[in-house]
């Protein structure tokens, strides 16, 4: 009998932990459980991309030329914006870690000075981040999708990409319907219509021997082949279906359909993470301009909504690498 109490206090010492386990708080404990189940739901969600683009990798979009654009500049700017959108986002960060050190000093001050940058950098990069989604669905260039579903893009004799609208010509008289997939194709609906039709695309071709086409198969070299220009033209003439302008949930001009579906989900999935983190900021902020930390003595509240906040960060981390870099 001594020696089960014996036992028994010994693993009393050893745990130690009363209701701190680990000498963390509740509230910790359970961001901590949150923040993991969270991190094995992106994990599924991009190891999902991971194997879809490994399977179509001969035909998956190149981001150097998808994401190009750069607000209120024209030209291309390959990665420019994106990595502005993570250094932000980065700097939110670190401005959230002060704002976490000023608190364990109880200086009310510069945890407020703090908490109000984490939130400027977090409303920066929601606010670019749906300024590149409006970019990704308007769509820049234009491309042509093939009756089996293949998206054909333009290019000049030098390679480089050429707008649908810088050699086709819309008729203006022509009448256009929007297609449903009750008046023709069963199950396919038509969006928005485009700019252009499939005959007017053909015709501008034909009427400008310097473009070609370029399919989305990536050849040997790491790009997309490009067509001679007897091919370019019976591709068009046999083979196309649709004009494609931008992409959505159906189609995509940059290549496989299953990039955006991804981009969207996967970037819009994050980017609700971080709105919620801001909204979450704005309330602590708030708290802390009235003092209610103060009188408590303690900041742990600011130190719990930046775990959240350095979570979202890391997230982005891998988005950015799986979606732009790799």
């Amino acid at each position: 009998m001594s020696t089960a109490v014996a036992n028994t206090g010994t693993e009393g010492k050893a745990w130690d932990g009363g209701n701190e386990p680990l000498k963390a708080s509740y509230g910790k404990m359970m961001m901590w459980f949150f923040i993991v189940s969270d991190a094995l739901t992106f994990s599924g969600f991009l190891a999902a991309y991971g194997f879809s683009r490994f399977k179509f990798i001969d035909a998956w979009p190149i981001a150097d030329e998808v994401f190009t654009h750069v607000p209120f500049f024209h030209g291309n700017y390959p990665m420019i914006y994106v990595a502005f959108m993570t250094f932000v986002l980065i700097m939110s960060s670190v401005t959230m870690v002060l704002a976490v050190d000023a608190g364990h000093h109880l200086n009310k001050s510069k945890v407020t000075i703090y908490m109000f940058l984490t939130i400027i950098g977090g409303i920066i990069f929601v606010g670019s981040q749906a300024w590149e989604w409006g970019t990704f669905i308007k769509g820049d260039f234009g491309a042509v999708q093939t009756k089996g579903g293949n998206i054909l893009q333009f290019v000049d004799t030098e390679g480089n990409r050429v707008a649908l609208r810088d050699f086709v010509v819309a008729d203006a008289h022509a009448e256009r319907t929007q297609h449903e997939s009750k008046n023709g194709l069963w199950f396919i609906d038509e969006g928005a219509l485009s700019s252009y039709t499939v005959a007017e695309v053909l015709h501008g071709l034909k009427s400008h021997e310097n473009v070609l086409v370029r399919t989305q198969i990536i050849n040997e070299e790491g790009e997309k082949t490009v067509l001679s220009r007897v091919e370019s033209l019976k591709q068009i003439k046999e083979n196309a279906r649709l004009v494609v302008e931008g992409a959505n949930l159906q189609v995509n001009e940059y290549g496989s359909p299953l990039f955006a579906d991804f981009f969207f989900f996967i970037t819009g999935f994050h980017g609700f993470h971080v709105f919620s983190g801001i909204v979450i900021n704005i309330i602590i902020f708030f708290n802390v301009i009235v003092g209610t930390y103060e009188r408590r003595k303690s900041y742990e509240m600011v130190e719990k909504v930046g775990l959240y906040w350095h979570f979202v960060d890391l997230v982005w981390v891998f988005v950015f690498t799986f979606f732009y870099l790799v």
